[in-house]
């Protein structure tokens, strides 16, 4: 999440798949919501951890997430709650061995600048049965960058959960360029879909662009 060289707030997202039951499904964006959804509702296995809701907007907040806990936090500000309290009663995916974590931001507008929130939880080493939570806030993001969080931070078997603080990322060109080049840095076997939100900090109106593999 961050700040296009436009000025313009960028939220970007995109999914991997490695199993055929994750590779089998792509974004689809209806009613101001964006989903995952099969693609092929006839090999779809489990939708349990793989189909949700992935970006909302709700007041001046719009939120991004890598599973149903953007949910939680859509429905939790509904209830005059928080970010972080929503995210406090939610935990890492039961996806052993792996225990993928969940990712989840907000851009929060309607103050003197836009406030950027993030989210990790993620399985406590050695303690898989408990979530490490963790937050970060940023109140300013240089034009033309972004700060990312990721699920992982790289191969391996299981594969490592991200650590430490979300990582400064270039934004640079029109959302049709960020969106091209970006999909074009993904592993090509692995990626799924990608999107991009882009938020007029002024009339807090947003625009999304979608790459589907399938």
């Amino acid at each position: 999440m961050g700040r296009a060289e436009s000025g313009r707030l960028i939220q970007l997202y995109w999914i991997m798949g490695r199993s055929e039951n994750s590779r089998n499904r792509r974004f689809e964006w209806a009613e101001g919501i964006l989903r995952t959804v099969a693609a092929d509702a006839n090999k779809m296995q489990d939708p349990s951890l793989v189909i949700y809701e992935v970006m909302l907007e709700w007041n001046e907040s719009f939120l991004v997430g890598n599973g149903d806990q953007t949910s939680t936090v859509y429905r939790s500000l509904h209830q005059g709650f928080n970010f972080e309290s929503a995210l406090l009663s939610r935990e890492h995916e039961p996806d052993g061995p792996n225990f993928t974590p969940r990712i989840t931001g907000m851009i929060q507008l309607g103050g003197a600048r836009p406030y950027y929130s993030f989210s990790i939880l993620k399985a406590a080493s050695g303690m898989e049965a408990y979530s490490d939570r963790n937050f970060f806030y940023k109140e300013v993001i240089p034009t033309g960058k972004g700060y990312m969080l990721s699920t992982y931070e790289g191969d391996g078997n299981p594969l490592p959960s991200f650590k430490g603080e979300p990582v400064l990322m270039p934004l640079v060109g029109s959302e049709e360029q960020l969106i091209n080049s970006y999909w074009e840095a993904l592993n090509s076997d692995n990626k799924i879909s990608m999107v991009l939100k882009s938020i007029d900090p002024k009339t807090h109106q947003s625009e999304i662009w979608i790459k589907n593999r399938y």
